[in-house]
């Protein structure tokens, strides 16, 4: 604020520097917020703003976010230890007169620096705390005497500021990195968290007021710095506030005093969030060195010693712009992170997040894009490095601790709650069955799930891209705590499957005492899509033991009450190559030539079938072939299907006889044959329906109960 101020004012003007103040709080009020409400949620330890993340995220995201936060508190050590410097700046003439040399800052940042450090090690935070109450009343006083000063020898402010008098402009994306910084502070009492008597009280009152006062203090700075100087001085001279001032010495002083107790809090916190990070285990080496404490209160020792390493380095570098650009990136990353954390769990709505203080999801929501915003807009490179390095930690951290808790689980909430609204939304604008949107919706039913993939595969196919699939395990029995046991362990085979497999399908077991009443119950169950089913798909090999009795009663349950139905029957040919998809239609099969069709290319859709052609075999009675086959390639035409007109073959057939011969003669090479039938015709031949075909291939047979358009 002392160094910075006069130099945003007099670079972007009043107008942009009030743009900074409102946008650094807009995101760092909301991130004070978020930390309050978790914090209220959480029995908060040591590792304040990383073990909110770490307690909220799960210890492998936390780590990778901790660990861009340790940088940040580690590297504010050196900003503010160079700033510190900056107050001396007045008597370099002195020295210079006296000693014959210019002076360096660094002679006066680097013993700062490596006083602070031997401070803490040897007395710990209750010093370093006890010392900030002195270091705020000069900082209070200062700026008591700076708003009490009148404005620069001979300036009278008119107009507003909108650029610097001379010099290269500065953009205002840089001007925002330089200044951040000086919003950061409303978190430091959170990473004392582990030293704190009440944290859950103590935590969201003093961060909500430190980000409230703070916001004031810089608004009223910027408006009498407007009104105090030029533009030329504001950003040509650091200390500025001197000249304007009712007494100028003491402007160096608070600087000395805000940079100092800055440096403390920061040396305070840094330790302490790198203790905790590697009390988790966090970093390939040295965990066990950097996790050690000394005393009751475990000061951070080893910590502190390896926070005040890289405190060091950074104070020989020695230039402020460029350290507070490195401190504003990390401090994005990780408050961006807070304020995710706060909105995923408002949208997440879990019962177990009851936080005593509440903030806004919005606001949570406003803090987190602001955060990945500005990151850009100061620099993309450094923001793409930042976002990767956290990445490559979290990737690191997933494959050392392959139990913690990851990405899918700190979405599970947040896609509950979206799903359900989905399914709510989809449900009340569900259209009709007859329409050219229709979807196939499949629920599949059997007993031999695990021992016969095709049914699985099928579906599996049908649900990759256009479709959706619900495959429901059958075990036969009546429900008791046994066969509930048995349900959950077949449940986690049928996962496991589904994983190895890719399979977009949903997974699930049904106990009952018949495959009918199976059938009955899962038929009533909701669609995962949030529709409702409207097919059914059965599976039989043979006719073993009594199986395609159930299957013809279960397509008569089915068909009755309005489902769409497909009965495959599997083989050992176990679809071939996966190249020729046969579809063969009749005068019977007027309703269901469309649902065939579709099926044909939706299955077509999978990559297992990339290399597949769809033909169809229209055959009717001679005289009325020629009709049939016109109608049918306009639909295909008018519907945008990837089916030539020359897979459009027409063959004359006038009975069952030929028809049959027509299928052995042309079918003998198919991979898959979609082949229609009636519920009337089921009803009269029963299984024969079935087993009259003895191609030796897989027939998808497909009785369609729902009127469906193609256009």
């Amino acid at each position: 604020m002392f160094l910075r101020f006069g130099y945003a004012v007099g670079n972007v003007g009043l107008f942009g520097t009030l743009m900074i103040i409102l946008i650094g709080h807009a995101i760092t009020i909301p991130t004070a917020l978020a930390v309050a409400e978790i914090a209220t949620n959480l029995k908060v330890e040591g590792g304040g703003e990383y073990f909110i993340i770490s307690r909220s995220f799960g210890t492998t995201i936390g780590a990778a976010i901790g660990i861009s936060l340790y940088f940040s508190q580690a590297v504010s050590v050196a900003f503010y230890t160079i700033a510190f410097a900056e107050a001396f700046r007045p008597i370099f003439p002195w020295i210079e007169s006296l000693t014959g040399f210019t002076p360096d800052p660094r002679m006066f940042s680097l013993p700062a620096v490596l006083c602070l450090v031997a401070l803490m090690l040897t007395k710990g935070a209750d010093v370093g705390v006890k010392a900030l109450w002195g270091v705020v009343s000069v900082l209070a006083v200062s700026l008591v005497m700076f708003f009490l000063g009148g404005p620069v020898d001979g300036y009278v402010p008119s107009g507003v500021v909108t650029a610097p008098a001379s010099g290269t402009p500065v953009s205002f994306a840089i001007v925002f990195a330089i200044c951040f910084p000086a919003f950061t502070g409303m978190t430091a009492g959170v990473g004392l968290s582990g030293d704190l008597k009440d944290p859950r009280r103590s935590i969201p009152l003093g961060t909500i007021s430190a980000a409230l006062v703070g916001m004031l203090v810089y608004v009223l700075v910027a408006l009498k710095l407007y009104y105090s100087a030029s533009p030329a001085d504001l950003s040509s001279d650091q200390l500025i506030m001197a000249r304007i001032a009712l007494w100028g010495p003491i402007i160096p002083i608070g600087l000395a005093a805000a940079t100092l107790s800055s440096a403390v809090g920061s040396i305070l916190v840094a330790p302490r969030t790198l203790q905790a990070l590697a009390a988790d285990r966090a970093f390939p080496l040295g965990n066990g060195f950097l996790s050690k404490g000394r005393g009751h209160a475990h000061e951070p020792i080893n910590a502190t010693l390896a926070t005040g390493v890289i405190a060091v380095i950074f104070v020989a570098i020695g230039d402020v712009n460029f350290v507070a650009q490195i401190i504003s990136m990390f401090f994005m990353v990780t408050y961006g992170a807070l304020c995710g954390v706060s909105f995923m769990e408002h949208f997440a709505a879990s019962p177990s997040y009851r936080p005593s203080f509440r903030s806004r999801w919005y606001l949570s929501l406003l803090g987190s894009i602001l955060c990945f915003v500005m990151m850009f807009q100061m620099s993309s490179l450094y923001a793409s490095f930042a976002l990767l390095i956290m990445l490559v930690m979290y990737v690191g951290m997933l494959r050392t601790n392959k139990e913690a808790r990851g990405l899918a689980a700190l979405f599970q909430g947040a896609s509950f709650q979206l799903t359900r609204w989905l399914q709510i939304f989809l449900q009340k604008s569900q259209p009709s069955a007859a329409t050219a949107d229709w979807r196939p919706s499949f629920i599949a039913i059997s007993r031999h799930t695990l021992d016969r993939l095709a049914p699985f595969e099928l579906l599996r196919w049908i649900s990759h891209k256009h479709g959706f699939g619900t495959f429901l395990h059958y075990v036969e029995g009546y429900l008791s705590r046994q066969k509930v046991e048995e349900a959950r362990g077949l449940l986690r085979r049928l996962i496991s499957q589904t994983e190895a497999s890719g399979a977009g399908i949903f997974v699930d077991t049904m106990i009952s005492p018949s495959f009918t009443t199976a059938l009955a119950q899962a038929i009533q169950m909701p669609g995962v899509s949030g529709l409702d089913n409207n097919s059914v798909l059965f599976e039989f090999y043979g006719n073993q033991g009594g199986e395609l009795e159930e299957v013809v009663a279960g397509c008569t349950l089915a068909g009755g009450l309005g489902y769409n139905v497909a009965v495959l029957s599997s083989s050992q040919h176990n679809f071939g190559y996966k190249r020729k998809l046969h579809v063969w239609l009749t005068r019977d099969d007027e309703l269901n030539e469309n649902l065939m069709i579709l099926l044909a290319y939706i299955i077509l859709g999978h990559p297992d079938w990339k290399h597949a052609a769809i033909t169809i075999f229209a055959t009717f009675p001679s005289h009325e072939l020629t009709t049939h086959v016109e109608k049918l390639n306009h639909r295909i035409a008018t519907g945008r299907l990837p089916i030539p007109a020359r897979n459009v073959q027409a063959l004359p057939s006038d009975d069952a006889s030929s028809f049959h011969t027509l299928m052995s003669t042309y079918s003998r090479d198919a991979d898959l044959i979609l082949l229609g039938f009636q519920q009337d015709v089921l009803k009269n031949k029963g299984t024969q329906l079935f087993t009259e075909l003895d191609l030796g291939k897989d027939i998808l047979y497909i009785n369609a109960n729902q009127s469906i358009t193609i256009s």
